[in-house]
């Protein structure tokens, strides 16, 4: 299958391409740096939209157009490049921020979304994506949680304290974290490429755990103690609004996935993070 990815060069996007080239596939990297035309999509059976602003920074006026418009916009581009030669399908990222923070609620694809700011992006951005139904393009959209793997994404950050012994649990930990393996996440997006689904789908274990579960699972992985628990008005001093996102409580589950048969490889934080910290993963 001929695949254009955006945002080939990332975390997840260059693991993406990876999986899918040892596979069998034609990988087409497409930038968004600049305009997007339909020529960068001419022949491509399937579109991976990876591409996206970093949410994981302070989020000053200027930070948070820069986040709307990366994702609103850009896959509005996306989409209208699409359209003179639609492809059978595109998967275009959306993220767990799209229900905000629920505490212990369970969170299933049905769940209405959240009206702050990630939120607010989060529908529209899907709503852009879902445009290209009209002409006939199967879409997508994959709720991506924290995604585990080596390398980059929220754990490379989170190992740093950890490892040098001043790691602990946010807050009182009892606020739910929405995670997946990478390699889980590579999965279903090719689990998407190849299977009927179509709208939302929750990219996370169909085992969330709470974040004191998943600060014990890490110090255990790396053998380092977990001792020191972080105030959470510390991380809004450090990272103002941006905060918000690190200790929401989302009890999110991939009902859609495991409703359309896919199977995960990590379905448990234990494994998950011994192999995103010392495997292959």
């Amino acid at each position: 299958m001929n695949i254009a990815i955006t945002g080939a060069s990332g975390f997840i996007g260059s693991f993406v391409a990876g999986r899918l080239r040892a596979a069998g596939h034609s990988i087409r990297p497409v930038s968004t740096r600049n305009p997007v035309r339909s020529a960068d999509f001419a022949g491509c059976e399937a579109v991976i939209h990876l591409a996206g602003e970093p949410v994981a920074q302070r989020w000053t006026a200027e930070a948070r157009e820069r986040i709307r418009s990366s994702r609103v916009k850009g896959t509005r581009a996306v989409v209208e490049a699409l359209r003179t030669n639609p492809p059978r399908v595109l998967i275009s990222a959306s993220a767990v921020g799209y229900y905000g923070s629920r505490g212990d609620e369970v969170l299933t694809e049905s769940s209405p979304p959240a009206t702050d700011f990630l939120g607010r992006v989060a529908v529209d951005w899907e709503r852009e994506a879902c445009a290209a139904e009209s002409f006939g393009v199967r879409v997508v959209t994959p709720r991506i949680g924290v995604v585990l793997g080596r390398g980059g994404g929220a754990l490379a950050k989170m190992l740093i304290p950890f490892r040098l012994g001043i790691g602990g649990r946010i807050g009182d930990g009892s606020q739910w974290m929405p995670w997946i393996h990478l390699e889980d996440l590579a999965s279903m997006i090719s689990f998407a490429l190849e299977h009927p689904v179509r709208g939302a789908m929750n990219a996370t274990s169909p085992n969330p755990v709470t974040n004191a579960e998943f600060t014990r699972a890490l110090a255990h992985a790396i053998h380092r103690p977990a001792i020191f628990p972080v105030p959470r008005v510390a991380l809004k001093l450090l990272f103002g609004e941006m905060a918000e996102i690190i200790y929401a409580s989302q009890h999110v589950l991939p009902e859609a996935a495991l409703r359309a048969g896919f199977e995960f490889r990590y379905p448990e934080i234990t494994a998950a993070l011994r192999a995103a910290t010392t495997g292959s993963g």
